[in-house]
């Protein structure tokens, strides 16, 4: 094929968005996206006193001729208008991270739902955009009140609950739960082609200078250290982030994906995953031993179910040797380990 048949293919697959290219998965997205020859402008948030660094990004494979940054934040919903201009399809991933709640629950939530609607309102009005993709969450779906169930898409977490009993990162999982439910009704409502993926424990290699949030706590036990305030549940779930990012792009590209999909593509017991660390990395056995938590003998677990997005075709690729194999190589080639 010449290059000039090559430019064809490549503009056959058009231009996409992707919120929030500069964390985990947005920038595993727009490596992916590049990699299949879309042209993807890609949005991250700025900072007043420095200037991000974004080689990882500008040094992918593609990214010179194919990529291009905008500056864009949730307070400003209009800020985004700018990336979205052109494209045939928005993977919404961008989301505060308060974990530690340093912001009210309400402003957070009100920020996440205003930037949320004013993307899809964009959309909406671009007339270009023939669908949009958007990140949820395992919290939107976990927080139903009831254990040793099988959860699935029609589960939601329940607001009031995870307002009165205020558990770890509750204003992240109200904040998530609330939205994703917005952007839906605002979509049913203006004929926007929406799907939402509801991904568990993201893990795996990541190309972002620091550790991502979420690797970081999957490798709690490794990490010898249990600052970051999240403890593993009775029955922990997991992805690769290649996996997510393969799953958005499977449905941003089937045409009769429509709603909700859990991506998950691993359960393990807590004590059934000391036991695989310990096989696997026998050189982190102090760490993994010394690692403590609060007894599971009263506490039952939910299972998470995949079934609705395997029976559209789709097809998770890594287990849990690759997700460790591939964080644990990037935290010794950052001096994390």
């Amino acid at each position: 094929m010449n290059r000039g048949d090559m430019e064809e293919v490549m503009k056959e697959k058009g231009k996409v968005c992707v919120t929030g290219g500069s964390g985990y998965l947005g920038s595993w997205m727009v490596m992916r996206l590049l990699q299949l020859g879309y042209y993807v402008n890609t949005t991250i948030r700025s900072h007043p006193d420095r200037k991000k660094d974004v080689s990882y990004l500008t040094n992918l494979p593609g990214a010179q001729e194919r990529l291009n940054i905008f500056n864009a934040d949730l307070h400003k919903p209009q800020s985004f208008n700018a990336a979205i201009e052109g494209c045939i399809g928005v993977f919404h991933v961008a989301h505060p991270i308060d974990f530690e709640n340093k912001e009210p629950e309400e402003t957070i939530t009100q920020r996440t739902i205003n930037g949320a609607i004013g993307i899809l309102q964009e959309c909406l009005s671009s007339k270009t955009v023939k669908r949009v993709v958007y990140t949820s969450s395992a919290s939107t779906v976990v927080g139903t009140g009831s254990s040793n169930v099988i959860i699935n898409e029609c589960s939601w977490t329940d607001v009031d609950i995870m307002r009165t009993l205020k558990p770890f990162a509750s204003s992240y999982i109200i904040s998530k739960t609330l939205t994703e439910k917005a952007a839906l009704e605002f979509a049913e409502k203006n004929g926007i082609d929406l799907v939402t993926v509801i991904p568990t424990w993201i893990h795996g290699t990541f190309i972002t200078p620091q550790i991502p949030g979420s690797v970081h706590s999957s490798m709690e036990m490794i990490l010898g250290h249990q600052n970051f305030s999240m403890s593993y549940p009775p029955i922990v779930p997991f992805v690769h982030v290649d996996d997510v990012t393969n799953a958005h792009i499977f449905l941003f590209e089937n045409p009769n994906a429509k709603g909700r999909y859990i991506c998950s593509a691993v359960e393990i017991t807590r004590e059934k995953l000391a036991e695989f660390l310990l096989t696997r990395y026998p050189e982190f056995q102090k760490q993994i031993t010394e690692y403590t938590w609060t007894s599971t003998k009263d506490l039952k677990g939910s299972s998470i179910s995949s079934k609705r997005l395997l029976e559209t075709g789709f097809k998770y690729k890594y287990g849990l040797e690759e997700m460790f194999d591939g964080a644990i190589e990037c935290c010794k080639q950052r001096d994390i380990l």
